[in-house]
């Protein structure tokens, strides 16, 4: 590693991160939000005892609904925790360090990707 080769971030670009970041959770919260909502909506609709084949056809499309629903919502659920981690890492000092080379993730891929903990060269390598 040079001299001139940073280590970490600087207190001004961590903020750019954190606001990047913020702005994410926040969006994520609300989408999150808007998928819980549906899922009980869908619950409660789904009370009314019509018989016959055409409500055996819509309890399977909403039960299918509700299985990639109750998906969406866990991969929501992730997103939000791994942004939530990428903030404690930003206060501890450890954010934008990748952990597999302990070398400093290049801004354009925290940009992109605000709450990675790999830089490009490790994330490529793992696929191989």
């Amino acid at each position: 590693m040079g001299k001139d080769e940073k280590t970490k971030y600087s207190a001004d670009e961590l903020i750019e991160f954190e606001a990047i970041i913020n702005e994410k959770l926040g969006k994520a919260r609300k989408e999150l939000n808007y998928i819980k909502e549906t899922l009980s909506r869908s619950n409660d609709s789904g009370t009314d005892n019509t018989s016959g084949t055409s409500k055996l056809l819509e309890d399977g499309a909403d039960t299918m609904e509700k299985e990639s629903l109750s998906q969406l919502a866990a991969r929501q659920q992730k997103f939000i925790n791994n942004l939530e981690n990428a903030l404690i890492r930003i206060k501890n000092g450890t954010y934008g360090i990748c952990v597999d080379t302990g070398k400093l993730i290049s801004k354009e891929r925290l940009r992109a990707v605000p709450h990675t903990m790999h830089c490009i060269e490790a994330k490529l390598a793992q696929k191989k």
